[in-house]
């Protein structure tokens, strides 16, 4: 009996060893330690909670603390990920978004559900909720001067290339119609506090606008939310003929490199430092009074280093404005220099990872057209 157990570890860990079954089979995490009996992937602790609350689908057991028979380990050497993945991810659409480890709860699991539940990807040519062009539904949105959400309909068109939203069901005009070409749109769970939120920013004038939503159900706000992906790729590919495939989906929806408090001051750096909630959207930095604000106080254009951008650690020696967090950063641009302070160093050194990151890349042809935006005043 010991001698069997020893045997099917060893054959458990030679399986586990292959280089295919190295990342978690849903999220990409490292070194994943859970496995499914029923559907012969290696997953992650996380994802393996999600599969949990699936139990006709797959059946979890952890491969460090769990006993694992014969059948099991050569059902695990037969599958693996490779296979697994052959099958239920065979015909993923190239705009659907395929969450990571990074990603929030509501993205993995509808991501899980879509392929072993309901099976989304392993028919060509299937139809699927998000993919032919239309989508009109009812989602909470937060009202931009009382914060109350509220049920409005959105009405998403690739006929159009537009999203609207109506203020009542039977309404002809919509309160707003944009365009799909400058919307993006990212999970916030935490910042709008419901599992299932769903920040929508689009430019006016060239200025960010920011709308909240949600609705109850996960499927539902992640179809919304690859539906806005899917007819986004179509109006690029139309817009974009030579482009290719990756090109354009590199060009969709992004989460923002970085959010969070830090204190500035304004361009004269004698003013009062005064706390703001930031967010980095690649070459946009915005700043709020509130991280549900509708509208940027300011927002500032955040080029290369080639073209004279840079961050330097703490702030310069002439600086008088009063602060009360101790840790600076400076952002050099051509016109002038913008300050701020972090509450703690952490902050300081992940802001200025992110500033590097932005500023070491190249600038394209777009990017330059929109440098001007660094002249936005940052005074308020």
């Amino acid at each position: 009996m010991a001698g069997g157990h020893e045997r099917s570890m060893k054959a458990l860990r030679e399986v586990w060893r292959r280089a295919e079954n190295s990342l978690c089979a849903d999220c990409g995490k490292p070194d994943p330690d859970w496995a499914s009996s029923t559907l012969g992937v290696f997953i992650c602790l996380s994802c393996s909670g999600i599969h949990r609350n699936i139990p006709s689908i797959s059946k979890v057991k952890s491969l460090k603390m769990d006993y694992w028979d014969d059948a099991q380990v050569q059902f695990l050497a037969k599958h693996g990920n490779a296979v697994t993945k052959a099958t239920y991810e065979a015909h993923i659409p190239i705009y659907y978004y395929q969450p990571t480890y990074n990603d929030c709860q509501v993205l993995r699991e509808q991501w899980i559900r879509a392929k072993y539940e309901r099976k989304e990807f392993t028919e060509p040519g299937k139809q699927l909720p998000y993919s032919d062009g239309v989508k009109e539904g009812m989602l909470w949105k937060r009202g931009r001067d009382n914060g109350q959400f509220l049920p409005r309909k959105f009405v998403l068109s690739e006929r159009e290339g537009c999203l609207k939203y109506f203020t009542k069901q039977d309404a002809k005009e919509p309160k707003l119609n944009v365009k799909i070409d400058v919307i993006n749109a990212t999970f916030q769970p935490v910042k709008i506090g419901n599992p299932n939120g769903l920040q929508i920013t689009y430019l006016k004038d060239n200025k960010t606008r920011n709308i909240f939503v949600y609705h109850e159900s996960g499927k539902e706000v992640v179809d919304w939310f690859n539906a806005i992906r899917s007819v986004q790729f179509h109006y690029l590919k139309v817009a974009f003929p030579i482009a290719s495939d990756n090109e354009i989906k590199n060009r969709l929806t992004r989460n923002f490199l970085k959010e969070g408090y830090m204190e500035k001051t304004g361009p004269k750096q004698r003013e009062a430092f005064k706390k703001r909630w930031f967010t980095l959207d690649h070459r946009r930095l915005m700043y709020f009074k509130d991280p549900l604000d509708a509208f940027a106080k300011g927002e500032v254009f955040v080029g290369s280093r080639e073209n004279g951008y840079s961050v330097q650690k703490g702030l310069p020696s002439g600086a008088q404005g009063n602060f009360s967090w101790h840790y600076g950063l400076t952002i050099v641009t051509p016109d002038r220099e913008y300050l701020f302070t972090c509450e703690t160093e952490t902050d300081q050194l992940d802001w200025i990872a992110a500033f590097t990151s932005v500023i070491n890349q190249a600038m394209t042809p777009q990017e330059y057209a929109s440098e001007w935006l660094d002249a936005i005043s940052f005074s308020s």
